[in-house]
């Protein structure tokens, strides 16, 4: 019996760079060449500690692989979770790290033959950032394209009946949520197909419980090259008749994210404006105490009118109330300073591909629009040829 070629696996660990860290990883049996994280500018408040989403810190993460001949950007990422579907405190800060996740892989995958990005992307199929995520990149859904499909029901990966998690977590949507990914794109050079797909399907084999409370996804992919000529060829066919509508989508998902964004602010900014008044309160409780406190000196005989322990109680509050509201004040001015850098940028993009949208002929009656050949779906902020 010959013996087995041993597979090296290389291993590319990440910690998110919060005050815990949630860590993220990669492990590969190709060679990493090189590696990156970047840590979201929005990660959740920290005065939500029973949510812990700001403790553990959220980012993205990056493997530069070779497959073969092929360069390969794999990206890893988790996304801040949705606690609430009606009233989401967080989405304003989820859309912005969206908007950062797809900056990133667009600005660091411009040489890659083809783009893997996985994650706990917290978000629904149609949400916001998921749509914005997708069309702005190109990526495609593994679970959508698959040509087979074994798994949860709808491709679910937190579903009900989890014993880790609680069933109101996910209302309401009574059998599970969708919110895992695994997207692809590929190149002129090479063409993506999902062959399969599949979840794990609950518990663990002959064991009462699973193997986390999310459900774990495997995709296979199989890749085809081909000559960058015979991609130019087939890609001429439609890129006309479907760039126009691209852009023309990409600024109404835009819009729709700013509008989100500019909400956050709003929200920020009463916040700061709430700690700043509670804290010129609080320093004027602590001016009227300390008046007080100096009436003995003032008038010779005259005694302490309050108590020693309600004095030093007052003074403990009034210092608390300061130290609280200042770190508020501070954390809030961070906050507004990520999302007005978002909705700035969000809206330098939108005026640019307005312009780009006017530079289009108008769409013929009788054009068809024509689906892209696989792994070659066109990202909207593709320069013109």
């Amino acid at each position: 019996m010959a013996n087995a070629e041993p597979v090296r696996l290389q291993v590319f660990s990440l910690n998110c760079c919060g005050v815990i860290g949630s860590g993220l990883a990669i492990f590969s049996k190709h060679r990493i060449h090189d590696t990156f994280l970047y840590r979201y500018s929005l990660n959740g408040y920290p005065y939500m500690a029973h949510h812990g989403d700001w403790f553990g810190g959220k980012a993205v993460g990056m493997a530069v692989l070779s497959i073969g001949s092929l360069i390969a950007n794999i990206y890893v990422t988790h996304l801040h979770a949705e606690y609430c579907r009606d009233k989401d405190p967080y989405l304003p800060h989820r859309v912005v790290q969206a908007w950062e996740l797809q900056q990133f892989i667009r600005h660091t995958s411009a040489g890659a033959d083809l783009v893997i990005l996985g994650g706990d992307l917290n978000m629904h199929p149609q949400d916001l950032g998921n749509r914005l995520l997708r069309t702005s990149t190109g990526l495609r859904d593994s679970y959508v394209e698959t040509a087979k499909f074994d798994g949860c029901e709808d491709g679910m990966t937190l579903i009900a009946d989890n014993p880790f998690i609680s069933k109101n977590e996910i209302l309401p949507f009574e059998k599970g949520l969708r919110i895992d990914y695994i997207l692809y794109k590929g190149s002129p050079k090479v063409n993506i197909y999902c062959d399969y797909m599949c979840t794990t399907k609950g518990s663990v084999p002959d064991h009462p419980f699973p193997y986390s409370d999310h459900e774990a996804l495997t995709s296979e992919l199989r890749l085809e090259t081909h000559t960058p000529s015979e991609a130019q060829s087939d890609k001429k066919l439609w890129k006309h008749d479907s760039a126009a509508g691209k852009v023309a989508e990409l600024v109404d998902i835009m819009t729709e994210a700013r509008t989100e964004v500019k909400v956050g602010l709003h929200c920020a900014e009463r916040m700061r404006y709430t700690a700043t008044r509670t804290g010129v309160m609080g320093l004027a409780l602590l001016f009227l105490e300390l008046a007080i406190a100096a009436v003995p000196y003032l008038a010779l005989g005259a005694e302490q009118p309050f108590p020693l322990t309600s004095f030093y109680m007052l003074a403990g509050l009034c210092f608390a109330i300061l130290l609280t509201t200042f770190l508020l004040y501070i954390f809030k001015t961070m906050e507004l300073k990520s999302l007005q850098g978002a909705e700035d940028q969000m809206r330098l993009a939108i005026g640019s591909l307005q312009e780009k949208l006017r530079g289009f002929p108008l769409a013929q009656p009788h054009s068809t629009q024509r689906r892209p050949p696989e792994g070659l779906e066109p990202s909207a902020f593709d320069p013109e040829e």
